[in-house]
C-alpha cells in the first residue's frame, strides 16, 4: 500500500492535446483540418466531444489546448467559452513530451500547487461519466501520493492497434478502481502477441490518458530529459514577456520528438496505472466510422450523399454536393471530398499514411 504524503490542496487543470494532423483520414483530414475538429461521429467534432466529457469537472478558464498554430483559430472558432489564452500553439509538432512539457511550464507558472490530467483530442470514450469518475479519483490519488499516474483501458480484444501497459502488483484500490504499478510498456504487437496479453489478464491498453502533480512531471523531465527541461525553464523565464513568442519558436526547434512514453514514463520509478473499465477508441482510422455510426442493410456506412447497387460493407464518405454511386463493390473505403477522392480496400487502410507521405514527396502538397 501507498504511504500518503501528506495532503495538500490543489488546483486542477485539464490539459487537451489537438495537435496532430489525422493523416489516416486522408482526404477528409487535411493539414488545416485535422481530424479532431472534424465531425467523425455525431454533431460535434473530437474535440467538442471531449470538452463535453471533461467539463463537469474541470473550469473553462482551467482547460489548455495544445495545438499547432495553424489550427489556434479555428479551435477557438469550435470552444469560443475557453478563453483564448488557454488555446496554447506549437511552433511545430514535436511528439507529447514537449507538448506536456508547454503545457505544464505555462500551469506552473500560474499555480505551483497543481494537478494536470492530460488526454488527448480525438478519443471517443463511454459512458463519460466513469470517465469523470476515473479522473476524479486519479486527482484524489495523486494529491495524496505524489505519483506518476497512467490510465489503462481493460482490453476488449487482442488489438495490434493500441499500445499495452504491463501492470504488476495493486498498489491502492479507491472509488472501486485499483492502481496497479507500471512494470513495463509495450509497442503495439502482433496478433500471437496481442492474445498472449490479453489471456495473461496482466495487460491495459495505453489509453495516452495521464494525471500528475505538475511539479511532479516538470521533475520528471528534469531527471530523464535535462535538454528538454533547460529548454521548458527559458520558456518560463519568457512567458508574460514581450520574448515569448521567439523564445517558444527558438526553443521548439532544438527540442527532440519524442513521445512522453519514451522520455519519462518508461524510465521513472514511481510510475502508476489506474485500471479503467469503459468504451475507449482513439479513432485512429477509416474503420472507427463503421464502428460509431449505423449501418445500412447492405453493411456499408455512409456519410453524405450515395446511391449504391450490389454495394456491400463499404465505408463511403461524400464531402461534396454532387451524388456519388456505386455498382457491385463491396469492402471498400471510399471518400470523396471537393478537391481529392481516395479509393482503397478496407483491409489495406493502413497504407493510406504511406500515401500521404509519397504525395508531399511527389508535388502532391496543395492537396495535403
Amino acid at each position: 500500500m501507498l504511504i500518503p504524503n501528506k495532503k495538500m490542496s490543489y488546483s486542477k487543470y485539464a490539459v487537451i492535446m489537438a495537435g496532430g494532423s489525422g493523416t489516416r483520414f486522408w482526404p477528409w483530414s487535411r493539414e488545416h483540418t485535422p481530424k479532431q475538429v472534424l465531425k467523425i461521429v455525431g454533431g460535434k467534432t473530437m474535440l467538442q466531444h471531449t470538452i463535453d466529457r471533461i467539463t463537469p469537472l474541470f473550469k473553462p478558464e482551467n482547460i489548455l489546448i495544445v495545438t499547432n498554430r495553424l489550427h489556434k483559430e479555428q479551435i477557438q472558432a469550435q470552444i469560443p467559452f475557453i478563453p483564448p489564452k488557454n488555446i496554447i500553439a506549437e511552433p511545430v509538432g514535436k511528439d507529447t513530451a514537449p507538448c506536456i512539457g508547454l503545457a505544464a511550464t505555462i500551469i506552473n507558472k500560474l499555480n505551483k500547487d497543481s494537478i494536470m490530467a492530460v488526454m488527448s483530442a480525438d478519443n471517443i470514450i463511454e459512458p463519460s461519466g466513469l470517465f469523470v469518475k476515473m479522473i476524479e479519483t486519479a486527482v484524489n490519488i495523486v494529491s495524496k501520493n505524489n505519483l506518476l499516474l497512467i490510465a489503462g483501458i481493460k482490453p476488449k480484444e487482442p488489438s495490434i492497434g493500441y499500445g499495452y501497459i504491463h501492470r504488476g502488483r495493486l498498489v491502492t484500490e479507491e472509488n472501486g478502481f485499483q492502481v496497479y504499478e507500471v512494470l513495463s510498456f509495450k509497442e503495439k504487437p502482433d496478433k500471437v502477441t496481442a492474445q498472449r496479453f490479453l489471456d495473461t489478464k496482466e495487460y491495459l491498453w495505453n489509453g495516452g490518458i495521464f494525471v500528475w502533480q505538475t511539479s511532479k512531471i516538470l521533475e520528471g523531465f528534469k531527471q530523464h530529459m535535462p535538454q528538454l527541461a533547460m529548454g521548458l525553464k527559458r520558456i518560463e523565464g519568457a512567458l508574460g514577456t514581450k520574448s515569448e513568442v521567439d523564445v517558444i519558436n527558438r526553443e521548439y526547434e532544438a527540442f527532440e520528438k519524442i513521445s512522453i512514453d519514451y522520455a519519462v514514463m518508461e524510465k521513472a520509478k514511481d510510475a502508476v496505472v489506474i485500471e479503467a473499465d469503459f468504451i475507449w477508441d482513439d479513432v485512429g482510422s477509416w474503420y472507427a466510422l463503421e464502428r460509431w455510426n449505423e449501418k445500412d442493410s447492405s453493411g456499408n456506412t455512409v456519410l453524405g450523399t450515395h446511391y449504391g447497387i450490389d454495394t456491400h460493407s463499404c465505408i463511403v464518405v461524400n464531402n461534396d454536393q454532387h451524388l456519388l454511386t456505386t455498382i457491385d463493390v463491396s469492402d471498400l473505403i471510399i471518400i470523396h471530398t471537393k478537391d481529392a477522392t481516395l479509393i482503397c480496400n478496407k483491409q489495406k487502410a493502413e497504407k493510406i499514411k504511406k500515401l500521404v507521405e509519397d504525395l508531399k514527396k511527389n508535388g502532391y502538397q496543395m492537396y495535403l
